[in-house]
């Protein structure tokens, strides 16, 4: 036990040294360049393996993030709040999936899902998609956009954009931990907080703007949430006062142990229009993070405009950036105060939008989502893998909590929307901006017709070139550690033995 005891810090402080040497050899933000492999669309009308079978129990929620854990070889995808906006009722959860790898290309097919978790509290009530009152307590309302396993203790961490929050729960989905939200981020105005919507707020998040993105450091000690957009306070819309252009978001850096935050960043986004916001976080080692940033155009749900999709992913780094807890953001502009600094942000990674899917009409989704860096293939390069949230193929015509489902035809870009779980009945036509039109007569041909699928891309990346970008992938468990160094252990004890015998 001693040796043992001795060989974990030592195997860690291996582990440290490489990832040091590779920093140290590696220009700041140095660009790599994946390439797009191939991709593939996946049924909305699909179910999860929970049980449900209506649209709000049992239809598959996609890729509201992405991860893969290379210790158990095991792929995650997080749906968010459920169909219909935080309208309907339905029990928050994660999936596991397993996916087929070409070893050679890194090309994808073949996506099944193996386990449905839940989300629940210590006393086994189930966290709920269901958007909390105004004003009320956020109790069990879960809008859950990031997640992310931690390679020291096997656990899920959550992040949440109803609070914002941050969550750590076991591998059975029950709750463990839940994380000191910082006070500037919650949403608060003179009559209190309401977490339901921007009514009556001043400061922190916007609404359904929380922790959209959620990294954690390859030690699994730092987690880091990151909110979608500017809050209300730092130029965030709407706000009392009028519209404000703020253009700078914030990243919280959390203590996996104690759950408590230890600083915030400033992270300048590309624009502040057409709905855009940041939708995943990536760690590449525990200070630099690929960013999705993206707008809301593209092919979605009716209340998304289909014209001039942007979807990009850039490289950051937060060495050196200034703690920005105690300071409010710039409302409009470009430039922080004098003395702060903002994380460093390099210049365009991955064009999401550029590669497109026949199935898609050749246009691309509105809402990519998930964004992981997954395992090597044959030759030393990484697949990385991007998918998209399709919203269940589930909106509601603005000002009504009648729900709908989506339908979409590749062949025009046309959509549709119609009644609930209930096939090509009641069905409205919908604009290209997304605006609700006249109700479908009969005779309509529903040829074609589909509901939006979600899809997901696989990019390649060489190692070396993931390599120059300082990548560092999760450190193992300790008792990872302890299996690998009794395996070494037993196979030098054999060793000696075939040697003593003269073998």
């Amino acid at each position: 036990m001693k040796n043992r005891t001795l060989a974990l810090p030592l195997a860690r402080a291996c582990l440290t040294c490489v990832t040091a040497a590779i920093a140290t050899m590696a220009a700041p933000l140095a660009q790599a360049a994946p390439t797009f492999v191939n991709g593939i669309a996946l049924p909305a009308a699909d179910l999860d393996l929970s049980g449900g079978t209506a649209v709000n129990t049992g239809r598959l929620g996609y890729f509201s993030d992405i991860y893969y854990d290379p210790q158990r070889k095991e792929w995650w995808g997080l749906g968010d709040r459920g169909p219909g906006g935080g309208l309907l009722s339905y029990e928050t959860r994660v999936q596991r999936f397993t996916i087929d790898i070409d070893a050679g290309s890194g090309a994808i097919s073949n996506f099944r899902v193996a386990q449905t978790i839940k989300f629940r509290d210590a006393a086994g009530a189930a966290f709920n998609g269901f958007a909390p009152a105004a004003p009320g307590p956020l109790g069990l309302a879960l809008d859950p956009e990031g997640f992310v396993v931690n390679p020291k203790t096997g656990s899920f961490l959550v992040s949440d954009e109803y609070g914002p929050s941050l969550y750590e729960f076991d591998r059975s989905g029950k709750l463990l931990k839940t994380f000191a939200t910082p006070g500037n981020l919650v949403p608060q105005g003179p009559a209190g907080t309401n977490f339901a919507n921007d009514t009556g707020n001043l400061t922190g998040k916007r609404g359904n703007r929380g922790f959209e993105g959620l990294a954690i450091s390859p030690d699994g000690q730092f987690a880091f949430a990151m909110l979608q957009s500017p809050m209300l306070d730092d130029g965030g819309t709407p706000i009392a006062n009028g519209d404000r252009p703020g253009l700078f978001n914030r990243i919280v850096k959390f203590d996996t142990s104690t759950g408590a935050a230890l600083a915030q960043y400033a992270y300048k986004m590309e624009a502040f229009n057409q709905g855009r916001g940041i939708s995943a976080l990536v760690a590449i080692n525990d200070h630099q993070f690929m960013v999705l940033e993206r707008n809301n155009r593209g092919i979605g749900v009716p209340d998304g405009n289909t014209a001039s999709p942007d979807k990009n992913v850039f490289i950051i780094d937060i060495a050196g950036a200034s703690d920005v807890s105690g300071l409010n953001l710039p409302a409009s502009g470009s430039v922080l105060p004098a003395g702060i600094t903002a994380v460093t942000k390099g210049a365009k990674f991955i064009d999401l939008d550029a590669d497109t899917l026949a199935a898609m009409g050749n246009r691309s989704p509105e809402k990519w989502e998930g964004l992981a860096i997954g395992p090597q293939l044959a030759d030393g390069s990484y697949m990385m893998l991007a998918g998209t949230d399709n919203d269940f193929s589930v909106s509601q015509i603005a000002g009504s909590s009648a729900q709908y489902d989506t339908y979409f035809l590749p062949a025009t870009g046309a959509r549709l929307i119609c009644a609930l779980d209930a096939g090509f009945s009641g069905c409205k036509s919908v604009a290209s901006n997304g605006a609700v039109g006249a109700d479908i007569v009969d005779g309509f041909d529903f040829s074609g017709y589909q509901l939006i699928p979600a899809v997901l891309h696989s990019y390649r990346i060489s190692g070396s070139e993931l390599a120059a970008l300082g990548y560092m992938a999760p450190v193992p468990e300790p008792g990872t550690y302890a299996l690998l160094l009794g395996g070494i252990g037993i196979v030098a004890l054999a060793t000696r033995r075939r040697r003593a015998q003269g073998r």
